[in-house]
């Protein structure tokens, strides 16, 4: 079959494009950045990749002979206000250009929306399902809780609350009751109900066996790690103090803490029905999920992750608009050595920061990363998603990788840290010469001050880097 795939840099869509692959469906990937194609189904012979952004839908060319489409789109994390109106411009855009084609189904993930007191969210996402509904194509809905699986929101905001406090004062909505269903069954879904046609037009809530509490997640969490836990809650912690515990403490950003606590404090328990009957699947339970997704981290392949997407940042543009470095109005640190082993330093610039650090003065980086985390942003708590691979899009640290080419041998970030500018950083080697340049173009006194301010940091911490590049341990 040709099936449309929207969000294909996203969580869910990029394994579930992996998935289709394998089942041999040809498939339509849609894009808002032509850099940002994911690299493990970019040469696939069976892939076509589309630029097109839903808010801005009047260039996109969609093919007519596609038989299904997949609606993964979610702004969940994006700094916008006003994202229930994004959300349902985006439906109403992909509805209105699907509607053209020979689509017979559209398949949605959705969220599950049983509580009488929706959070903002999740009313969203209802409000999403309802303006996809179509007569010129059936709706398929899948209404899922928590999502557990390698580099999921969820697995990995549990991940760090759990492996960082040996004992925790907590919100009272960590006692909310939640059914989490593992990543892999919610692909097992997502796939097998491709032109079923009993399952047109209908809604189905997916969920796990066992209904669990926030509190019982984390202490099942332990168990597996083999780790022991102490947790207390408190009664009297406000949304708004929740969403900054969840900040400071997890690698999230308070955008998604503040969407997350708002909807934590509902009750997420799914509806029974047969959706079972006409998927075979015995849905998984969570400690199974968390150590299968600990086994694709220990095999360091995990295919996605929550942080890939932009909006887990401060950046909102195209990588694409950024990746020719500015040449006038910028404060520049250029530095270059002499390469004497190209590979050797090739693996140690696509190896920088996360758990490797970056092989200079790391408690420096560290305090630059507690500081912008106490001014509200990202800090080094993201890390990255792979320890020695890299492409565009991808996280590191508080960077975001605008270009990842070996065959250039070009490494190009840009910072979301909190800054009065914009700062970039790049690794390039050109004949045996390896140039590191940091680029910042300041705005206002207060980006000049600031350059000024760390310019004698520079001389040994960007000095340190580039010898650690190049010379040999």
């Amino acid at each position: 079959m040709k099936i449309l795939i929207t969000g294909t840099t996203g969580y869910i869509a990029k394994r579930l494009a992996l998935q289709l692959l394998e089942d041999n469906h040809k498939l339509i990937c849609c894009v808002r950045d032509m850099s940002r194609i994911p690299d493990e189904i970019e040469e696939h012979p069976n892939c076509t990749f589309i630029k097109v952004d839903f808010l801005e839908p009047e260039l996109a060319q969609i093919p007519n002979d596609i038989d299904a489409a997949y609606y993964l789109i979610h702004s969940m994390a994006t700094s916008s206000n006003d994202f229930e109106t994004l959300e349902e411009k985006c439906a109403s855009n992909f509805k209105a250009l699907v509607s053209k084609t020979k689509c017979k189904q559209v398949i949605y993930l959705s969220g599950i929306v049983n509580d009488k007191s929706l959070s903002k969210h999740l009313k969203s996402r209802l409000q999403v399902e309802n303006t996809l509904k179509s007569e010129a194509y059936a709706l398929t809905t899948f209404r899922a809780g928590i999502i557990v699986g390698s580099g999921s929101a969820s697995f990995e905001i549990i991940r760090d609350i759990v492996e960082k406090l040996p004992a925790m004062v907590t919100p009272r909505w960590l006692n909310t009751k939640t059914q989490p269903l593992s990543i892999r069954d919610v692909l097992t879904y997502l796939s097998s109900a491709l032109c079923k046609e009993e399952l047109y037009n209908k809604a189905y809530d997916i969920f796990g066996p066992e209904i669990l509490t926030y509190k019982e997640m984390l202490l099942q969490f332990a168990e597996v790690r083999g780790l022991k836990r102490r947790i207390f809650t408190l009664p009297f912690l406000s949304p708004k103090l929740s969403s900054y515990w969840l900040y400071f403490v997890t690698s999230t950003s308070f955008q998604l803490a503040s969407a997350l606590v708002d909807s934590m404090t509902v009750e997420v328990i799914g509806r029974p029905s047969d959706i079972n009957d006409h998927i075979s699947i015995e849905p998984m339970t969570y400690k199974t999920a968390v150590d299968l997704a600990f086994q694709k981290i220990e095999q360091n392949s995990v295919i996605s992750s929550w942080k890939d997407a932009v909006s887990s940042g401060v950046f909102n543009d195209q990588l694409s608009k950024h990746i020719e470095l500015p040449q006038f109005g910028c404060f520049k640190d250029v530095r270059h050595r002499i390469v004497t082993d190209e590979d050797y330093t090739l693996d140690r610039i696509w190896g920088i920061g996360g758990r490797n650090g970056w092989y200079s003065f790391n408690r420096l980086w560290k305090i630059r990363g507690y500081m912008d985390k106490l001014f509200g942003g990202v800090g080094l708590r993201r890390g990255r998603t792979h320890d020695t691979y890299l492409e565009a899009g991808d996280p590191l640290d508080f960077w975001r990788v605008l270009l990842a080419d070996k065959k250039e041998k070009r490494l190009l970030l840009f910072a979301e840290m909190k800054l009065p500018g914009e700062a970039w950083l790049e690794f390039k080697i050109v004949k045996d010469k390896l140039y590191q340049r940091a680029v910042f173009r300041p705005k206002g006194v207060w980006g000049r001050l600031y350059w000024y301010s760390v310019l004698p940091f520079h001389a040994f911490v960007f000095n340190g880097m580039i010898n650690a590049l190049v010379e040999k341990e």
